[in-house]
């Protein structure tokens, strides 16, 4: 047998609904998927026809870093998918492949250096005590995510977008919309165009600008001729909308933290283990219903026997990638000590989250801030009262009420 040779044959389509979870639990959907087989075909609610399924670690790097599985190929196509709302633009760096991908990334590298996020720091710290503060000379009971978790990011990314503080709020509100179903796709549409049309203006007004943050860098882009307005424009807003991904992600490790008080506790008591544990809470994680963007199968590929064929549509999940036994070793269980760690959470290949150092900064500093300053944080109700955000594409809470 060669690794090329189709040994299975291909398995059932299986319907994925859209489920609204709740808590921190994995999709049971997704279990059962897993528990069938490392390949499956799945039907999503929106789009058409079905899709296949790569669970498996491996499989995942794999079908990520492999050129016959193509981004730019989606575009003109009703891939079944989760979202009602799909208006893929052919110059958005999530659906460009190689060498245009690197080309685009290139425009925006410098704001996400360790150095570009690092610049970042102290202003951030500085917004983010700030906030404690105000939410501490309230008193209790607070919103953890109303008074922290949502504007703090949004501080945070529209500073590194360059976005000024008049126009913050208005961003967030378009960005919900786009991570929501619950509106309804042409809600959701109207706030994609709106935010482009927002971000084609203020490219335009930054040509030849000398700045840090990521509009000034890409209307020097444009100046340059390196990118079109096109593609600058349809940059911007995946990056921006990206950047509030953070509520959700921290609100999700904070109920965590705050519904298991052994581990708050010893992450309080132990801050050198501090970023060990955040790479074992983002592997850990939820990060969103279902599955992410597709890609097309550009030639015939044989993985575990089974055949995928030119032209079909394949989608990976990391979030199952981040609980293969093989390679995370109880992987229901958060181990705070676990090493290796080799998590997928941000991806992998060339569409590796070009936020992550940002993601990490924010989080590991809303950890630290949080738990040193106020040791005594606790929900104010029961966990099962928590609210979870309904039809949203990325899975977090709608409020996280709390106490001290």
């Amino acid at each position: 047998m060669t690794m090329n040779e189709e040994t299975t044959p291909a398995p059932p389509v299986r319907h994925w609904p859209a489920l609204d979870l709740t808590g921190v639990d994995f999709d049971p959907v997704l279990s059962e998927l897993m528990r069938e087989g490392p390949i499956n075909r799945i039907q999503l609610p929106n789009g058409e026809g079905w899709a296949w399924l790569v669970t498996r670690y491996d499989d995942v790097r794999l079908v990520t870093n492999d050129p016959r599985f193509s981004r730019a190929e989606v575009i003109g196509r009703q891939v079944t998918r989760l979202a009602p709302h799909f208006i893929p633009q052919p110059s958005a760096m999530n659906f460009v492949d190689k060498p245009d991908h690197a080309r685009l990334r290139r425009a925006v590298n410098a704001a996400f250096t360790a150095r570009g996020v690092e610049r970042l720091r102290a202003n951030a710290q500085k917004t983010l005590e700030g906030m404690v503060d105000a939410m501490l000379r309230d008193g209790p009971p607070a919103d953890l995510i109303d008074r922290v978790l949502a504007p703090f990011p949004i501080t945070v990314i529209c500073e590194l977008m360059g976005v000024p503080d008049a126009d913050r709020h208005t961003l967030h509100t378009w960005t919900q919309a786009i991570l929501s179903s619950t509106q309804g796709a042409a809600v959701s549409e109207q706030a994609k165009r709106d935010m482009e049309a927002y971000f084609a203006k203020l490219i335009a007004e930054r040509r030849g600008a000398t700045g840090e943050d990521v509009t000034s860098l890409l209307g020097a882009a444009v100046g340059r001729g390196d990118i079109t307005e096109e593609e600058a424009m349809a940059l911007a807003g995946p990056i921006q909308i990206g950047g509030e991904a953070v509520t959700n992600n921290t609100g999700q490790m904070f109920y965590i933290l705050l519904t298991r008080p052994a581990l708050f506790d010893r992450l309080r008591a132990e801050p050198q283990l501090r970023p060990q544990a955040l790479d074992e809470l983002l592997r850990y994680i939820p990060h969103r219903n279902a599955v992410g963007l597709s890609r097309i199968a550009t030639e015939d590929v044989v993985i575990r026997g089974v055949r995928i064929r030119k032209g079909e549509p394949v989608y990976v999940s990391y979030l199952a990638a981040n609980r293969d036994p093989d390679v995370f070793p109880d992987p229901d269980r958060i181990d705070f000590e676990r090493s290796p760690n080799p998590h997928v959470s941000f991806g992998h290949g060339p569409h590796y989250c070009v936020g992550n150092m940002l993601a990490r900064l924010e989080s590991e500093l809303m950890v630290n801030t949080l738990l040193d300053r106020i040791p005594t944080l606790r929900l104010s109700v029961s966990e099962d009262e928590v609210p979870w955000r309904r039809g949203a594409l990325i899975r977090g809470p709608e409020a996280l009420p709390v106490t001290w």
